[in-house]
Parts: structure tokens; sequence; C-alpha cells
């Protein structure tokens, strides 16, 4: 799941900008998801989801057609984009705002830092600028920073590694822990890196015991498998 955040100033077509580039990249055959950085309150008031919080629900769920999560507090954007990947597999996470994110950026002013991938106009915007944009963002976007700090890229840290993608002068199959996400360690909500002696460890460990408990038969295991240990004292 690489990722990308569109940002800018207010009114300079953010929301405009991020429309186009989801339009181009579901038309090449990507799975893409999106989040929107506020400062307003999603839930309309008078609404019965509002009622449902403005009653105290810390939790409110939408279902029908669409299912949508309401919480009462502001997660941090490595929290949101961790429960996006527990929900779905997506290709692309397009994010409009979170400026001070570490993650690739287009910009839709002037404005550039060392995690700028490129800047547009969007009013002078034209179908081929799109495609190119897109076309960089293929290059030069990357999955969740996995913080391990290892070093086997070659660079100092996951950081540097990071500014060294969007600069072009590597890409994101350097990094060996990107790659190594069959098992994945969250305590709290803050990302552990296993290296792969110890992913390989858990995984035969948990499948080995997965395979004597009695099942019906019809448990398909060739896929997603999520064991959640709450750590609590008795």
């Amino acid at each position: 799941m690489k990722i990308l955040t569109v940002v800018g100033t207010k009114n300079t077509g953010k929301t405009t900008l991020v429309t186009m580039i989801v339009d181009e990249m579901v038309k090449r055959g990507y799975r893409v998801g999106t989040i929107k950085h506020t400062h307003h309150d999603f839930d309309l008031e008078g609404k019965d989801t509002w009622k449902h919080r403005k009653a105290g629900a810390e939790l409110v769920v939408g279902s029908g057609k669409s299912t949508f999560f309401m919480v009462n507090e502001q997660l941090s954007l490595e929290n949101i984009l961790k429960n996006i990947s527990n929900i779905t597999e997506l290709d692309y996470v397009v994010i409009e705002g979170f400026k001070s994110s570490n993650y690739p950026k287009v910009s839709t002013t002037e404005v550039k830092d060392d995690f700028t991938i490129t800047n547009v106009d969007v009013f002078k915007i034209k179908p081929e600028d799109v495609v190119s944009i897109v076309d960089l963002v293929e290059e030069r976007s990357y999955d969740i920073i996995p913080g391990a700090d290892c070093g086997e890229c070659g660079y100092k840290d996951c950081i540097e590694l990071s500014k060294a993608i969007i600069q072009g002068k590597t890409s994101a199959d350097k990094c060996k822990m990107r790659k190594l996400k069959e098992v994945e360690l969250y305590i709290g909500n803050k990302k552990i890196p296993l290296n792969p002696f110890v992913q390989d460890f858990i995984k035969k460990s948990v499948m080995g015991m997965i395979s004597t408990l009695k099942t019906d038969g019809n448990d398909d295991i060739n896929g997603k498998i999520e064991l959640w240990i709450n750590n609590f004292e008795d």
C-alpha cells in the first residue's frame, strides 16, 4: 500500500487534484483509498449518528449500503493507515492534508520540503499533466515507514531512505523491511519492527499451533490470519 499526500493552502485545488489523481489511478487498475484531513466535524448536527455521539457514544458505526466509523478522538496518521491496512487491501492511499507527514507530497502551492515530489498549479493543469504526476507517484511513493532504522538499505535510517526515494536516487525496493510484512507486531498503536528471523519464528510457531486446532474442515488458512493478545494485569 503506497501513500501519497496532496498538500497546500486553502482554495488551491487540493480536493480537485485528489479526485484527478484517484481517477487516473483507478483507470490504471489500482485499488485506491483516500483520507481527508480537516479541522471540521464530519458528522452533521441533527443526524442520527450525531445524536448517538451527543448521547456519549465513543464509537459510532453507520452500516447500510456503505459502512463508516466515527471515533470521538483525533487519531494519528500512522494509526489511521494501520487501521486501513487491516480493513482492506489497497494499492494506494491518497491523503488530502497532513502536510507535516513524512510521505511523498504533491503540493498545490510553491511550498516545498524534503518530501515534495512535485508542485502543481491545479488551475492550469491539463489531462496529460495528471498522467505525468501519477507516473511520478508510481516511481517515488512508498508504503508505511517501517521505523526499523536497520541500515540494510545503505542509508542512515528510514527517513533518509525515504528522502532518497523522493529525490529519485533509489526506489522503495531498496528497503528490506518493507518487503518483510508477513508478520506485523503492534504494541498499543506503535509498530515494532521485526527482523526476518523473528518474523519466521513467530509465523511458524503460530501456524504450528493452528494446525493442531479442531476445525470444521472448511477454514481457509491460506490468507490473512489475525491474532490479538490483550495483555492486561490480573
